[in-house]
């Protein structure tokens, strides 16, 4: 909903972007009933736009003025009306505030590192096998000492130089393990979680890491083979299925070879593979398949297939998978993309994924240095006191006792008071992260450092437009362009499109602007091949229908004749190549590679236009002129003072 409403809001208000501010102090520039508005914020607005207007009238600073106060009448009367209550759009500034502030509440240094280290490992595609001891991110220390033992052991194995499939075979708990001996096959940044891809890209090829733990337990990974990163890649397939029994599967590899000698022959791809293709994911697309990179499709056999395709539209030979046979028709490669024009991108899977970690502890590291923050001693030994072990079997519940609980357990800048309900309600949402720190007095400590954590970082997060002038242009740009909106709609779109009365008197007074043009109703039918339309032609003179040509015309398989039917002004696409039009079966004419004959039935003269047959241009244009006229309205509904000598100012300023 955000998006469609910034497409529109582009249309009248100031563009919203970071700017260059001019040194300068700030005054009065005029007022709308008394409310101020700044020689700042009018001069980086003004400056913003300079090399974006492209009407020169918009650079006059006179011009430029009446435009910045039309724009601030409108604020006004959304403000005066109470747009800036409703619900619809206190919600849409939240959630715009909390997409935007994602570019500041990180750690840029570590941000940058982690964008880096992602993009070069996207150069490279690793592959690996792995051993897993399966032990709970949140276990109990007895359990997670013998999984880690059992990894230990394993090792062992290894360095004695045991083979690395039986030991798979034997001792991981990865259930595929039984299918592909522990090989995870080619990945690259992304694929796998962190600590895996860390683990995968730091061991040398052909050497075997130590043990190390993710979510899942405890890994041993060998590195098979590391290679240059192939990209990704679009391609289309047409598949038949794999039969179980043996005299039917030797059907579907005679089927799979007819097919590709009918390609041989110069048959359409797209079109048998929606016919024959038994994959029905892809077959009415053509065949066509989401592009992929290595890794990413249960079929190493035709991934491989697709990436030694060379040349766009080469077609693959018959092949089998564990699936079927299929024959592979390159779309497009997808070479991997340059640094900038990833980077966006890699912040985005940064944020989502548990490297993030990394970032979230940094900033909060930094603010812990940047405020000062106190805690209540005893108000948390009392909560100590109200958490007991139904915690580790997620049944604790804040206890409903007030007095003990009401007070502040932290303060930061002397100016966030945080109560100690916050601080328990807290502590029962990490229930289900499964922490088994004992006892319960350590496992509070260590929650409670958590809490700080997080509170510095809403602290800094609510303070963003104190700590950046350009997050604070950018909100308060973004709240006036959402009332804007509402305002807009609720005056002008919705009146333009409710206002019978008025709207038929602006049709009425601007007929002149909705005319028709000379009109034909036409059957207009096309081919590439002269003959074939020489043959309709013949058909259309003689009176037969458009069904009975096509059924002559259209035949084995093929599509030789098209047509299309309807009312057109003169100037329609091919209708534009014929200099007269009488009723009647025209001449045959060219354009574009394609040859044309029409058949017109009917004439009708140019004319003015119903209401009916124009009322969306009729409903833009008179929305057009409400708002032109508005702005009038509004400087006679408001009291507006310009300080002429401060604007004096501001003119020598900016010429200078």
């Amino acid at each position: 909903m955000i998006y469609m409403k910034i497409s529109r809001l582009l249309i009248f208000v100031f563009l919203i972007a970071p700017s260059f501010l001019l040194a300068q102090t700030k005054e009065v520039l005029f007022t709308i009933d008394n409310h101020p508005y700044y020689t700042d914020e009018f001069m980086r607005v003004y400056n913003k736009n300079l090399d974006l207007v492209k009407d020169d009238s918009q650079k006059d600073l006179d011009k430029y003025l009446d435009l910045f106060l039309g724009y601030k009448l409108k604020v006004e009367k959304a403000n005066k009306i109470g747009l800036q209550n409703g619900t619809n759009y206190q919600n849409e500034l939240k959630s715009y505030r909390n997409q935007l502030s994602k570019n500041y509440v990180n750690d840029s240094k570590v941000t940058n590192e982690l964008v880096h280290e992602a993009y070069d490992r996207m150069q490279q595609e690793v592959r690996a096998s792995h051993i897993l001891v399966l032990v709970d991110e949140g276990a109990s220390p007895q359990d997670t000492l013998k999984a880690y033992n059992k990894v230990l052991d394993v090792k062992k194995r290894l360095d004695a130089g045991e083979d690395f499939i039986k030991v798979a075979q034997q001792f991981s708990e990865d259930p595929s393990v039984k299918e592909n001996n522990g090989d995870l096959g080619y990945f690259s940044a992304f694929r796998m979680v962190y600590p895996f891809e860390n683990a995968a890209y730091k061991t040398k090829l052909g050497q075997i890491s130590k043990p190390f733990r993710t979510r899942f337990g405890y890994h041993i990974i060998k590195v098979v083979d590391k290679r240059v990163n192939r990209g990704e890649v679009t391609v289309a397939h047409i598949m038949i299925l794999k039969q179980n029994d043996a005299a039917q599967n030797e059907k579907a590899k005679t089927t799979i070879d007819d097919i590709y000698k009918k390609i041989q022959q110069g048959e359409n791809f797209e079109s048998l593979a929606q016919q024959f293709s038994e994959d029905k994911s892809s077959s009415a697309k053509g065949g066509v398949l989401q592009r992929f990179g290595s890794g990413q499709l249960s079929s190493e056999e035709f991934e491989n297939v697709a990436f030694e395709l060379k040349d766009k539209n080469q077609i693959s030979v018959p092949f089998q998978s564990q699936f079927g046979w299929h024959i592979v028709k390159l779309i497009e490669k997808h070479p991997v993309r340059t640094f900038d024009d990833m980077k966006f991108e890699l912040e985005e899977k940064i944020r989502k994924d548990e490297r993030s970690l990394l970032i979230t502890n940094s900033l909060a590291k930094k603010l812990r240095a940047k405020y000062t923050f106190t805690k209540d001693s005893k108000l948390i030994a009392t909560i100590k006191g109200l958490v007991n072990d139904e915690f580790y079997t997620q049944t604790w519940v804040v206890p409903e006792k007030s007095k003990d609980l009401n007070g502040v357990v932290l303060t930061i800048n002397k100016d966030r008071k945080i109560n100690s309900k916050v601080f328990l309600d807290f502590i029962a949402s990490k229930q289900k992260s499964n922490i088994k720190t004992k006892p319960v007095a350590r496992l509070v400590d260590e929650l409670f450092e958590k809490f700080v954590d997080e509170q510095l970082i809403t602290y800094y997060n609510d303070n963003l437009e104190n700590e950046f002038s350009e997050f604070k242009n950018v909100m308060d740009e973004y709240r006036d362009g959402l009332l804007l909106f509402d305002l807009m709609e609720k005056e002008i779109w919705n009146r333009a499109k409710n206002d019978t009365i008025g709207l038929n008197d602006y049709f009425k007074n601007n007929i002149k602007n909705y005319q028709w043009k000379k009109r034909y109703s036409a059957d207009i039918l096309s081919s590439t091949d002269s003959k074939v339309v020489e043959k309709a032609q013949k058909f259309l003179k003689k009176g037969k229908s458009l069904e009975y040509i096509k059924e002559q015309l259209n035949n084995d398989g093929k599509v030789n004749i098209m047509s299309k039917s309807g009312m057109y002004e003169e100037d329609y696409d091919v209708l534009s190549q014929f200099k007269d039009l009488p009723k009647g079966v025209t001449t045959i004419v060219s354009k574009d590679q394609y040859f044309f004959v029409v058949n017109i039935s009917d004439v009708k003269p140019a004319g003015s236009k119903e209401l009916s047959e124009c009322k969306g241009k009729v409903i833009s244009d008179y929305q057009q002129y409400l708002e032109n006229n508005w702005v009038d309205e509004l400087k006679k509904e408001f009291t507006i003072k310009v300080n002429q000598d401060v604007f004096a100012k501001v003119k020598n300023q900016l010429h200078n």
